[in-house]
């Protein structure tokens, strides 16, 4: 090869450089296989996405302000699963029925 030093000392060096190197890309990627089964560990361990969500209001003592599909992205933070009948119910005892995701569609309620 042309491109490397002719002469010990400096293939020496670049030897101890290289190996360095490939150390180093060695452990970044023991580092990113870690993070990847970390990742898939916590897919894994996900909870289901409930099918119905009453959204909760401001504090905790406050009653729903909306009943939402399980997993609408417009629910915020507050909110939490429920089963289909307490769906229905807070449907019928007034609380709001998300405009996004439909829920009074989705379980044949119709108002009134």
């Amino acid at each position: 090869m042309h491109d490397l030093p002719p002469d010990l000392p400096r293939l020496r060096t670049l030897e101890t450089w290289l190996a360095y190197s490939l150390d180093r890309v060695r452990q970044q990627i023991a580092v990113a296989e870690r993070r990847e089964a970390e990742q898939q560990r916590g897919e894994q361990a996900r909870p289901p996405v409930p099918d119905w969500t009453l959204e909760q209001g401001l504090n905790r003592d406050s009653p729903p302000v909306a009943v939402h599909v399980g997993g609408c992205h417009m629910a915020g933070k507050r909110w939490k699963g429920v089963p289909r009948d307490v769906a229905l119910r807070a449907l019928t005892e007034g609380v709001q029925a998300c405009g996004h995701c439909r829920p009074d569609a989705e379980l044949g309620y119709l108002d009134g």
